[in-house]
Parts: C-alpha cells; sequence; structure tokens
C-alpha cells in the first residue's frame, strides 16, 4: 500500500509539471500567434424549417399509432413532391421561391462586444437578401456602453437601410442600449414579462481622494484644454467639473430621446424617458413594443409561409485556445477524482 500510496503521490507530481510546462509552451506560442493571425471567423447557416420538421416528425413517430403515423408519412411525402414541383414552375417562370427569414442572434454585455459577430452577419444576410426577405433580430442584452450600442445600432440600421424588413424580438432583456438597437425595427414584439426601456444615462466613478490626502499621498491630474478632464478617482473634484460631467451625461440622454422618437414617433418620449424600465405588457401600453410575442411563437408561424434560416458568424479559435481546451481536458479527469473525496468529507 506504501508503494501505491508514493507512486500515485509521483504520478501527480509528474501531471502538474507536465501541465505547467505545456501551460507556459501554450501561452508563448500562442501569444505569437494571436501578434501574428487577425481574428477572422466563417458564417454558419442552419434551416430552421428543416430542424422544426425534424422535432415534429420525432415526437409523432412516438405518439401516433403506426397506422396513423403511416398515413401521416405518406402525406408528407406528397406535400413535399407538390412544394418540389410548385418551386421548379417558379424556377422556369423566373420567379424567386418562397421569401426568406433571417435569423440573427445579439446576446450583449456591457461593451456590446457581441457587434463583432453581428456586423459580419449583417453583411452576409445583405449580400443575398432581396425584396421581401425579413431579419429577425433576436436581442438581449441589459446595456452599456454608449459608443459601444451606438455602433451596434447602426448596424440594424444597415437593414432598414437597405429596405429589408427588421423584426427585433425580446424573450428576456432590452434596455438602455439594448432598447436603442431594438427600437430600429420595423416591428419590436416582446415577451409579457421581458424587461424594456430604461431610456436614461448613468455614470459612476469613486474618488479616493481624501483618502490619498489623508495619507498625505499627492496625485496631479496635468491636462491641456479646460475639459479635458472634469470627474477624476484620484484627484480632487470641483463643483465646476461636476457641473460639466452633468451636462456631457445630460447631451447624451437628449441624442437617446430623439433616436428613440425618431424611430419610434409614437411614443410620448418625456414620459418614458425616465430612466424606467417597464414589463412587456407595460411597455406595450407606452407603445414601446408593438406586439406581445415570443421569438419561438414567432418562429413557428413564419416557417409556415417562409423559408428560415439562422445565421451566425463563429470566430476561429486561436492555437493557443485550442491547446488550452485540450490542457483543460487532460485536468479534468484528476480534478475530479480529487473532488469526490472532498465532496463527501464535507
Amino acid at each position: 500500500m506504501e508503494f501505491l500510496f508514493e507512486y500515485g503521490l509521483f504520478f501527480a507530481k509528474s501531471v502538474t509539471v507536465l501541465v505547467a510546462i505545456l501551460v507556459v509552451i501554450a501561452f508563448v506560442f500562442g501569444a505569437n500567434q494571436r501578434h501574428r493571425d487577425p481574428e477572422v471567423g466563417h458564417i454558419e447557416v442552419r434551416n430552421l424549417n428543416d430542424s422544426l420538421a425534424e422535432i415534429t416528425n420525432s415526437l409523432k413517430a412516438v405518439v401516433l399509432h403506426p397506422e396513423a403515423r403511416k398515413q401521416d408519412v405518406k402525406d408528407e411525402k406528397k406535400r413535399a413532391k407538390q412544394k418540389q414541383k410548385a418551386e421548379k414552375q417558379e424556377v422556369k417562370a423566373g420567379a424567386d421561391s418562397r421569401l426568406r427569414l433571417f435569423v440573427l442572434d445579439f446576446k450583449g454585455d456591457i461593451q456590446a462586444s457581441e457587434v463583432t459577430n453581428l456586423r459580419e452577419e449583417i453583411t452576409a444576410v445583405l449580400s443575398v437578401a432581396g425584396e421581401g426577405d425579413e431579419v429577425l433580430v433576436r436581442l438581449e442584452s441589459p446595456g452599456g456602453v454608449v459608443h459601444g450600442y451606438g455602433l451596434a445600432a447602426s448596424q440594424l440600421q444597415r437593414i432598414r437601410n437597405r429596405g429589408v424588413s427588421l423584426t427585433v424580438a425580446v424573450d428576456k432583456v432590452a434596455a438602455s442600449g439594448g432598447y436603442m438597437m431594438a427600437c430600429i425595427a420595423n416591428k419590436l414584439i416582446a415577451a409579457p414579462f421581458a424587461i424594456l426601456g430604461s431610456i436614461g444615462v448613468v455614470a459612476q466613478l469613486p474618488n479616493f481622494h481624501r483618502l490619498l490626502k489623508k495619507n498625505e499621498i499627492d496625485f496631479e491630474v496635468l491636462t491641456a484644454g479646460e475639459y479635458k478632464r472634469t470627474l477624476t478617482v484620484f484627484g480632487e473634484n470641483t463643483d465646476k467639473a461636476r457641473e460639466k460631467f452633468v451636462d456631457d451625461l445630460e447631451d447624451v440622454h437628449r441624442l437617446f430621446k430623439d433616436f428613440v422618437s425618431d424611430h419610434r414617433p409614437s411614443v410620448e418620449i418625456e414620459e418614458v424617458a425616465t430612466g424606467e424600465a417597464w414589463f412587456g405588457t407595460r411597455a406595450l401600453d407606452r407603445k414601446l413594443v408593438d406586439e406581445l410575442k415570443t421569438s419561438d411563437e414567432y418562429l413557428v408561424d413564419r416557417c409556415d409561409e417562409m423559408d428560415v434560416f439562422q445565421v451566425r458568424y463563429v470566430l476561429h479559435k486561436h492555437k493557443l485556445d485550442v491547446l488550452m481546451d485540450k490542457v483543460t481536458r487532460l485536468m479534468s479527469p484528476v480534478s475530479t477524482r480529487q473532488a469526490i473525496p472532498t465532496e463527501l468529507i464535507q
């Protein structure tokens, strides 16, 4: 037993050293690769009509009586042939096939970093979208920095500028910068308990000047330009600086209100631009949304009359990320074995 214990201890040390070496190599190698290789990715397209049909057929195979299922399969084949024949006739007549709906997903963080993917997805969609086609953006965001969400909103504006119908669906939250994006839509739908609005601007920062002064630590801020710096974290803030800072916030708020008013003129902007947020039902009363409906319900309805495609831009992983994933998988069995006894003891 003592031999097995010593061997196990030696093995654990060896694995630890090996992992440490791999991490160092991966970091050095990956840093070089990241410096050389630009971030690139590719577009992935998924036919949601087919996905819905697969789900439906899987359920039918279980719940339908064998004879009923056999008849349903025959009917489905007949409908498929009729659809294929109609499409061929449309092609011969020089007409396009059914209209298309392109589905994009945007899950925003404070920096609106998803805009990197969104811009690529919109560029791809606009290269093929034609008259009568539609874009659905499933949007989820509590808001964030003005410049980040301003760019994200501008990306959605590209869709409107091309004359393509834009629908935004909010299942959970589109507040502040998220609502700045959502209000651009030709049609804005939301779940009954989704959170929308928060048309306001906020900024906050701590100030350590008194703490530094108490400890006799000087901190100097040197600027060229009267308002190069207003409020600071370590320097002494003045009433004049605060007043300028508030003026800047008010100006951003005015721009935000004007933006919402331009895209949703039916909204009583002074009533809703208080920084408050509302659930979907209350937002409908204030005309912040057009209809209460989930994105799932909307997509199922659209699948009956349009070809629906989900479009995603996927960034390629750097070699460092791939190697780190392998290291993580290598360590996982060891970590799991070590965690089990600890949990049992507790």
